[in-house]
């Protein structure tokens, strides 16, 4: 009686997938002759990616009786919580769970970016404000996305500042960030050359010797390696996109907006809080 009571349980908590639908996109074509930068794949790459983030199915396990009591309770927790959001709806389930930056004591949330896309820039401020009360065991970071090589450049612009922002090299990493910003879309400067970004370094004060050192570093250049292996394994095809705890994927396109992006974010931090 107890075995059916709990498989009909499971049936109950069983959720009906939905599509989900592409992230914002954006393509922005430099005046300086180098090739378009694309910003988000095309529909067919969006389908080799759909085709590897799988659903994950219920499964009926096999249990000895003294557990019996475990499983019930998970499932009056997860009955309880009335999810507002859907997997395959308003995120998608990566599958198996992937690495992250940091260890696993917290719940890491990662947003892949790039400087010149619009949506990022549109997306920062409300990012910056959200992550100022994120709880105590939640880790936020930036991943820069590496399409092409004008924003592996610029990825390494961004580990670039970060080292130095580690050394106390470079006092106002804020500014920085909405800086690079500025000079992309306000400015048309695509800071297509490393003489074009050290002169912006030096503007806050880094000297041209600890940015060439650190620029050519062993350091960021492994940072660069962690972002272009961590993109892969989240089929990261679009920004800005976040993974929360290498385990859900999702964005704006699936949210239905910014603020209800981070809405989304909360609610999978609650479900990676009481696993």
């Amino acid at each position: 009686m107890l075995i059916k009571l709990l498989f009909n349980l499971i049936v109950v908590m069983a959720l009906t997938s939905c599509s989900s639908n592409e992230a914002p996109s954006t393509q922005t074509t430099p005046n300086t002759g180098q090739t378009s930068i694309q910003f988000e794949k095309k529909n067919e790459v969006v389908s080799q990616i759909e085709s590897v983030l799988i659903e994950e199915s219920d499964a009926e396990e096999s249990i000895s009786d003294d557990s019996q009591p475990i499983i019930l309770a998970q499932a009056n927790i997860n009955q309880n919580n009335n999810w507002e959001y859907n997997e395959s709806q308003h995120f998608m389930r990566l599958i198996p769970t992937q690495p992250t930056i940091g260890g696993p004591g917290k719940i890491e949330v990662a947003e892949f970016f790039y400087y010149g896309c619009i949506h990022c820039m549109t997306f920062e401020p409300i990012v910056n404000t959200w992550k100022k009360d994120i709880p105590d065991n939640v880790r936020f970071v930036r991943v820069p996305a590496l399409w092409n090589p004008l924003l592996k450049l610029h990825g390494r612009m961004y580990y670039t500042k970060e080292v130095l922002t580690k050394n106390g090299k470079l006092k106002d990493p804020d500014g920085f960030r909405a800086r690079i910003f500025k000079e992309w879309h306000n400015k048309k400067n695509y800071m297509s050359s490393e003489t074009a970004i050290q002169k912006i370094f030096s503007d806050f004060g880094v000297s041209e010797d600890d940015f060439k050192k650190t620029f050519a570093s062993f350091e960021v250049a492994q940072k660069l390696r962690l972002a272009d292996d961590l993109a892969r394994r989240y089929s990261i095809s679009s920004t800005p996109s976040m993974v929360v705890n290498g385990k859900y994927r999702t964005g704006a396109g699936e949210a239905g907006s910014y603020p209800s992006l981070i809405k989304v974010i909360d609610e999978l931090i609650a479900r990676e809080t009481i696993r």
